[in-house]
């Protein structure tokens, strides 16, 4: 049910709050104990276990806004602490690793391009206007960990997808039924011994190597594995809170995950905490946007992705979505859920222009086209049962250069050059 998503800004946790509609204690979120960053250069091959780092979980005297605010504060900590420094980022590391084994670290980031073009055609074109290192860095994030088949114990498992959709493949791809709580495990510690300069072959060097100079914080990638075992054992969620606690740890992490690498502006007068927390955005609309095209297909599989309250009060239950009759109970429904989704798109695009301008384009392509997707859906009368709504191939086409313009001009400026 993930979705790979990039980042966004817009305002400081009581928007995102207000989107999600809860009442919970107006006091602000204090972080907690931060980790420093420190970047380590060199990087051995070995395997090992390593302690890994609770995800965010389920405390019921707060909310999920609350519980994932304290991931976003502990990333800006961390970028914060880097900006002091003034480290080059776009300039490539002199490393005794990078120094020995170029050609094989250059083979793993070029592999990770392949990945990323074969799964995203549009990000990774996008991404072509990225300055060289920060390009092999955001395809190491989501292009890399190509894991062996060994390492679960599983045949015919698809080895060299991206990370985040490999991650996800683990329970919703064609060998779902064989994973169990016990590989999730094996993959946390695989990610956890990355972090530390342990990769596990060259692949995973990418990654290492990458994190090694980007500010990048391992939590997200924890609470993303974190969310693929709820896919193991949760088919069902109470309410919008817990549902927004899903949508961070599959979609709303990958944000967090890019952010450092992306770059905010020179230019940028946003704090560096409201900028991480916009980072979830447009990572929440966009599984909004997966769960609202995907009802039919997952009700097939014995999945309800649906807040069962709101359905509720809207009169419908589980059996009227087995069913997949489209009713005006439905298309009412539908179109409060709809409109729940595109709040947050709102939000997200009122600051892409807080991203390092050579990052915009990608982040508007994938902004335009998820939500056409809900335009999709409208346009199939709200039956997300048995018709799947898509952007079709000129629609797309069309938009690459729409996200150019805007990512250059601003939406503001674009639509007043188009009126003239």
């Amino acid at each position: 049910m993930s979705s790979v998503v990039l980042w966004v800004s817009c305002g400081a946790i009581e928007n995102v709050n207000s989107l999600v509609g809860l009442a919970w204690s107006s006091s602000s979120c204090s972080a907690r104990t931060q980790r420093r960053f420190k970047p380590c250069y060199r990087i051995s091959f070995a395997s090992g276990a390593s302690a890994f780092s609770s995800a965010v979980v389920a405390e019921p005297s707060r909310s999920s806004v609350e519980r994932v605010y304290e991931v976003v504060l502990r990333q800006a900590a961390l970028v914060k602490e880097q900006s002091k420094r003034a480290l080059d980022l776009d300039k490539p590391i002199e490393d005794d690793f990078a120094n020995s084994n170029g050609d094989l670290l250059n083979a793993a980031y070029d592999r990770c391009g392949e990945v990323c073009a074969e799964y995203a055609k549009t990000f990774y074109l996008g991404t072509q206007l990225m300055t060289p290192e920060r390009r092999k860095a955001i395809w190491a994030i989501y292009g890399i960990f190509s894991i062996e088949c060994c390492c679960f114990g599983i045949d015919n498992l698809l080895c060299n997808a991206v990370w985040c959709r490999r991650t996800d493949e683990l329970v919703d791809g064609p060998n779902a039924s064989h994973i169990t709580p016990m590989a999730l495990d094996r993959w946390e510690q695989r990610l956890t011994d990355v972090f530390e300069g342990r990769p596990y072959d060259m692949y995973d060097a990418a990654l290492s190597h990458t994190v090694s100079k980007y500010p990048v914080d391992i939590q997200p990638f924890k609470d993303m594995i974190e969310g693929m075992r709820m896919d193991l054992g949760k088919s069902r969620y109470n309410n919008f809170d817990e549902l927004y606690l899903y949508c961070y740890y599959v979609a709303g992490t990958v944000g967090l995950m890019s952010v450092p690498v992306m770059g905010i502006a020179p230019e940028s007068k946003a704090s560096t905490e409201s900028i991480y927390n916009a980072a979830l955005a447009l990572g929440i609309a966009n599984q909004l946007t997966n769960i609202l095209r995907d009802v039919g297909e997952d009700a097939r599989r014995g999945r309800v992705y649906l807040p069962q309250d709101e359905l509720a009060q809207a009169g419908l239950s589980d059996d009227d979505i087995f069913h997949g009759k489209v009713t005006d109970k439905w298309r009412k429904f539908m179109k409060g859920q709809i409109k729940r989704a595109r709040m947050f798109f709102d939000e997200a695009e009122k600051g892409v222009a807080e991203l390092n301008s050579a990052s915009r384009w990608p982040v508007w392509a994938s902004l335009l086209l998820y939500r056409q997707i809900l335009d999709a859906i409208e346009a199939n009368d709200y039956n997300n049962f048995t018709k799947r709504a898509y952007v079709g191939k000129v629609k797309k086409l069309l938009s690459l250069p729409s996200a150019y313009g805007i990512s250059l001009l601003g939406p503001q400026k674009l639509a007043t050059m188009v009126r003239r």
